[in-house]
């Protein structure tokens, strides 16, 4: 579903990403972490093209991310995104939040949007909150709206950009259950996130970076018990503390 091969990227002088070798199986569950600055969201960011790579190839689901805008508009049909914050419609309601998508990018008539709507609010457990607006809602509802968003375009896959980080500690296991809930459906995920207990939990695979690279690939048995690296071992000592 996702391959990454020789991929690099520069912010003028500055390397974010270099030599990065990286797949995705259909239906695989992988959780990025690492140390801030490490190229975590520069990577993820890259697979829908929100951030231009500079060398390498990215093939999402056979299509190879180029210059070409229809390619691009195709794969961002297919991949969902959920951001560190909500970045939803305040001026919309969470109905009309979840159908724009829908109906502007695929061209679903309303009556079918919404009831599509509905059925992924269900899903993240807040369908009481449809008529209401974002500022109405906590953060943890916000980014549960997000979520619902997304999967509301039906994609192939799911990307995370640390979709925690930006709520208080109690509304984190309402979001993290919806992702877990998520990823036993089958969903093909990359999850950037320093929640290790979830990924213990979801992961098929781990993925740890530093410094713009990808250091170690393991299942999470191995990773969390008897990590290859020293840098590895460092990170797990100092997170799995707090």
């Amino acid at each position: 579903m996702i391959s990454m091969r020789n991929v690099a990227k520069f912010f003028g002088p500055f390397q974010a990403l270099a030599d990065i070798n990286f797949s995705v199986r259909q239906g695989e569950r992988v959780v990025i972490c690492g140390p801030s600055g490490s190229g975590k969201s520069t990577l993820i960011r890259c697979l829908n093209r929100l951030e231009e790579h500079d060398e390498g190839t990215i093939t999402i689901d056979g299509i190879e991310l180029g210059d070409d805008t229809k390619d691009i508009r195709a794969v961002r049909q297919d991949v969902g995104m959920v951001f560190q914050q909500f970045n939803l419609f305040p001026h919309l309601t969470v109905l009309e939040n979840l159908t724009i998508g829908p109906i502007r990018v695929r061209k679903m008539g309303k009556p079918e949007a919404e009831a599509l709507a509905r059925t992924y609010l269900d899903r993240v457990r807040i369908p009481e909150q449809a008529e209401k607006f974002p500022s109405q809602l906590s953060g943890g509802q916000q980014q549960r709206v997000a979520i619902a968003r997304s999967l509301c375009m039906e994609p192939r896959i799911m990307l995370f950009d640390e979709p925690t980080s930006a709520l208080d500690p109690e509304m984190i296991s309402e979001v993290l259950d919806v992702m877990v809930e998520l990823a036993d459906t089958g969903m093909t995920m990359v999850c950037v996130t320093h929640e290790m207990g979830f990924a213990r939990r979801v992961a098929d695979t781990m993925v740890f970076m530093e410094a713009g690279r990808i250091v170690e690939t393991a299942p999470p048995a191995k990773f969390f018990t008897n990590p290859a690296s020293d840098r590895a071992r460092m990170f797990l000592d100092q997170i799995l503390e707090h």
